[in-house]
């Protein structure tokens, strides 16, 4: 669940509200929550399937929740079908990857223009992280 300051700041760095760029927020702040790692130079994270428009947006939602940047060289963008998320925690080397829960894909196929989209988007922003995303412990 994200409070308004953070979706505030996500909106001024990403330009717009959408729910790639909330879910990218989301899955940081659990993944780092579940890792026990630290932000910024603690994590290390590869987004896979999220390559273009709109998918691309969850890329700045994990830069900001996570600290990771292409600037720090932890965290890559790969070309993938299907968005999964792998996130490494450098000290403990514990990895995890967090993929979207099949109820919530067909829903963001369903999603008809900019309003509906931030509709959605603020709708995510409440839920769980749990209730979105598959967790896998590798």
């Amino acid at each position: 669940m994200l409070n308004k300051t953070k979706i505030k700041e996500a909106i001024a760095f990403h330009g717009h509200l959408g729910p790639y760029l909330i879910l990218g927020l989301l899955a940081g702040e659990y993944a780092l929550k579940k890792l026990g790692c630290r932000k910024h130079f603690g994590i290390e994270v590869e987004a896979r399937g999220a390559d273009k428009k709109p998918k691309s947006c969850l890329i700045d939602g994990l830069q900001l929740s996570t600290g990771a940047t292409f600037g720090k060289g932890n965290i890559r963008k790969v070309k993938a079908r299907g968005i999964t998320v792998l996130f490494s925690s450098r000290e403990s080397k514990k990895k995890i990857i967090l993929s979207l829960k099949k109820e919530l894909i067909n829903r963001l196929k369903g999603l008809k223009g900019h309003h509906d989209s931030e509709a959605c988007a603020l709708e995510l922003s409440k839920r769980k992280p749990a209730e979105l995303f598959n967790l896998q412990l590798l």
